[in-house]
C-alpha cells in the first residue's frame, strides 16, 4: 500500500473524511504535531493505529472534536474545572481528561473509564473532524518512540505504506504535543506539560497538582514510555549554560578524531562549539523556550538525517514552556548528566 500525500485543500479533506468513515487511517496537521487519526467510535479502526505505530497497548489515545457541542457525545459530565479550561484555552493545544461515555471503545482508553479530549485550533484538523462526522482518535503520526512529526514528510518517512493518507498542512506551530490536564476534580492535575504552561493553568484554575510521573496504566499519552528519541544516542546535560557547554566540549575533545557528534544548543551558546568537527544545531532562544519547543523534534530528526550517532543536548530552565521541552528531552535521553 502506498500512502497518499495530499495538500490540505477542500477536496483532500473530503477524501480524508471518507477514509476515516470507512475505518481507515489519515495523518493530519494540528497546531501541535501531526496526528494519526481514526474514527474514535470504531474499535477496529482504532486498533489499526496501534498496529501502524507499533504503539504499546496500554498507552491511551486522545479524542479530537471539531466543536464544543460534541463533548456531550464523549463525556457524561463537564466538570467545573473543565469548564474553566475550555473557556480559557479551546480551541488550542490543551487536552482535558474526563469520564467517557460508552460511545468511546476501550481500545481508545486502554480500558480506563476516562478519556483525553481536545478541540484543536488548526483549521484543517477541525474541517476533517467535521467532515468525517465522528470524533477522531489520534496520537502523534510517527513510529512509536520516534520524535513526533512536525511536517508531513516526517510522517511519510515513518509510516509510508502503513496508513492510507497524509494531509499536508505544512510545518506545525507549537512543535510539541498538547498539554494534558485531568479535570475530574476541583483541583486539576497536570499529566503532560505543553504550550499551555503550568503557570497559565494555575492562573486559570487557582491551583494545580503535577502528576507527570506515571504509575501503572497511564491516564494520558507520554507518561510511561521512553518517547521522542532519535536513532542517535542522546545525552542530556543539565546545568547552567556555560557549565553545560564546558562539560560537553570536554566530552567531545576526548572522542576519537574524525568521529562526528551532534550538539543541541541554544542560540546563545551554539558558538561555543566546534562546528567544523561536529554538527551543532541551535534549537532556539533560551530566554524564549517556546522557540526551542517549535524546533525540537525537527532538529532531532535532522541529526539522524546527518548520520550523527551521538547527541549532546543542553538543558533549559523547567519553567514556562521550558518544562515541556525538558519533559521531551528527558524522555528521549539515554543518559542524563547533572552538573
Amino acid at each position: 500500500m502506498i500512502t497518499l500525500l495530499k495538500k490540505a485543500g477542500t477536496c483532500s479533506v473530503i477524501t480524508a473524511a471518507d477514509i476515516i468513515r470507512q475505518g481507515g487511517l489519515v495523518a493530519f496537521p494540528t497546531e501541535t504535531v501531526y496526528g494519526l487519526g481514526a474514527d474514535a467510535t470504531n474499535a477496529a479502526a482504532v486498533r489499526k493505529i496501534f498496529a501502524a505505530k507499533g504503539r504499546p497497548a496500554d498507552n491511551p489515545l486522545i479524542v479530537h472534536i471539531s466543536n464544543v457541542d460534541e463533548l456531550r457525545l464523549i463525556t457524561p459530565e463537564v466538570t467545573t474545572a473543565a469548564e474553566k479550561l475550555i473557556a480559557a484555552y479551546w480551541p488550542g493545544p490543551l487536552t482535558i481528561v474526563l469520564r467517557k461515555t460508552p460511545i468511546i471503545p476501550d481500545e481508545v482508553t486502554c480500558g480506563l473509564d476516562t478519556v483525553g479530549i481536545r478541540l484543536p485550533a488548526d483549521k484543517t484538523a477541525r474541517r476533517l473532524i467535521a467532515a468525517s462526522g465522528v470524533p477522531i482518535a489520534a496520537p502523534s503520526a510517527n513510529k512509536s518512540g520516534r520524535p513526533s512529526p512536525t511536517r508531513a514528510e516526517h510522517v511519510l518517512r515513518d509510516l509510508d505504506g502503513k496508513i492510507d493518507m497524509i494531509l499536508d498542512g505544512g510545518a506545525t506551530v507549537f512543535g510539541l504535543e498538547s498539554t494534558v490536564v485531568d479535570a475530574l476534580e476541583d483541583v486539576p492535575r497536570l499529566l503532560r506539560p505543553g504550550s499551555v504552561t503550568a503557570e497559565m493553568l494555575r492562573e486559570t484554575c487557582g491551583n494545580l497538582v503535577s502528576d507527570i510521573e506515571a504509575y501503572g496504566v497511564p491516564p494520558s499519552p507520554g507518561m510511561k514510555y521512553r518517547h521522542y528519541a532519535p536513532r542517535a544516542r542522546l545525552t542530556l546535560v543539565i546545568g547552567e549554560p556555560e557549565s553545560a557547554a564546558q562539560a560537553i566540549n570536554k566530552i567531545l575533545r576526548a572522542k576519537t578524531p574524525g568521529v562526528t557528534a551532534g550538539v543541541l544548543a541554544s542560540a546563545q551558546t551554539a558558538g561555543l562549539y566546534d562546528k567544523t568537527r561536529h554538527v551543532v544545531l541551535a534549537a532556539g532562544d533560551r530566554n524564549r523556550p517556546e522557540t526551542a519547543g517549535a524546533n525540537l523534534f525537527a532538529l532531532l530528526r535532522e541529526f539522524d538525517e546527518r548520520n550523527v550517532r551521538e547527541i549532546f543536548a543542553e538543558s533549559l530552565e523547567e519553567t514556562g514552556a521550558g518544562l515541556a521541552v525538558m519533559n521531551r528531552l528527558k524522555k528521549a535521553a539515554a543518559e542524563i548528566i547533572r552538573l
